[in-house]
């Protein structure tokens, strides 16, 4: 089962401020501001949302083909990606801007001053997946990430128009849709992912109730973090597939996104929804607990080991031969 994921890709950069961004700001001069902080630290991350997604899914063998917009400086990054089991050819690289980036100081305090840049994401709307599609042939799966509001649109029209499947994964961005785009992108998806914070914009953006949506949609899957998974259909309770404890955890960001992928991987094994459910909290688990969203590393032992502690050994041993590969 190939997935094809349209979304951001990103680089981030994130410092260390050793004092407090508030012994530096002067009352008087608020309107005027010009400040300058000497960072400790500085650390270059690969991330967002498309790129980690199709990381995790490479790790476990998926292979499968990135859709986003890059640019001229995604040389080294898109080596890293199909080292790691991803196809890159579907990346529309930009002639005139660089890839998009987050640039990020944080205080001893942990406030923060947070620039984004979109750069090549501007782009990505240009992003060829139906010629991707006739090249490299029609995957099973076509998630729609986050990205450039118009290419997210675009790229789900593009999926529906050419038969396949849709997981929509709009994130904070469907804030940014009007009602007939968001209604667009949702209708008729096989899967809809929101965390727990984005959960309540499907039905603010489109209009529709949650009962409406859940008509709509194949599967609504919510990621309330800790608390873990609860997959929805209409007319059926939705039963809550506890998340799978970590030691500790030292960065948060990117755990959707594996979970995501290991969710996704485990659907090609046409198992249950909670199965599936449960081997995409085990990826997510190992992305907390190092810094970075594609700094964690996959393998059969581990996953297996972290579902039985926390599922039990019936459910370790029905996955385990399936993870065998990874």
């Amino acid at each position: 089962m190939r997935i094809a994921v349209t979304g951001s890709i990103a680089t981030d950069r994130p410092m260390v401020f050793p004092g407090r961004f508030a012994e530096q700001l002067i009352k008087e001069q608020s309107e005027r501001v010009s400040l300058s902080f000497l960072a400790d630290g500085l650390e270059v991350r690969r991330g967002a949302v498309g790129a980690n997604t199709a990381f995790g899914l490479g790790l476990v063998g998926m292979d499968p083909l990135l859709a986003g917009a890059a640019g001229a400086d995604f040389a080294e990054y898109g080596s890293w990606l199909r080292a790691h089991g991803v196809d890159t050819s579907a990346v529309r690289v930009s002639g005139t801007l660089h890839t998009a980036r987050l640039v990020c100081t944080t205080d001893a305090e942990h406030s923060q001053i947070v620039t984004c840049y979109a750069g090549a994401m501007a782009e990505a709307s240009r992003t060829g997946l139906a010629a991707a599609v006739a090249r490299t042939g029609s995957p099973a799966l076509v998630l729609a990430g986050a990205d450039d509001p118009g290419a997210v649109v675009r790229h789900t029209a593009t999926a529906h128009r050419l038969g396949i499947p849709v997981a929509a994964d709009p994130s904070q961005q469907l804030a940014r849709l009007d009602r007939g785009q968001a209604r667009q992108l949702l209708d008729g998806a096989r899967w809809l992912f929101t965390n727990e914070y984005e959960a309540a914009l499907p039905a603010e953006r489109t209009g529709w109730t949650r009962e409406d949506l859940l008509g709509r949609v194949g599967t609504w899957i919510t990621t309330p973090g800790a608390a873990g998974v609860s997959p929805a259909r209409a007319g059926a309770p939705a039963p809550r597939v506890p998340a799978v404890p970590v030691a500790r955890t030292a960065d948060p960001t990117g755990a959707g996104d594996a979970f995501r992928s290991g969710f996704l991987a485990g659907l090609s094994w046409r198992p249950p929804k909670e199965r599936a459910a449960r081997l995409g909290c085990a990826p997510a688990a190992t992305v907390l607990e190092p810094v970075g969203t594609q700094e964690h590393k996959v393998v059969a032992a581990d996953l297996t080991a972290r579902i039985e502690r926390a599922y039990g050994h019936d459910a370790a041993r029905v996955v385990e031969p399936r993870l065998a590969g990874v």
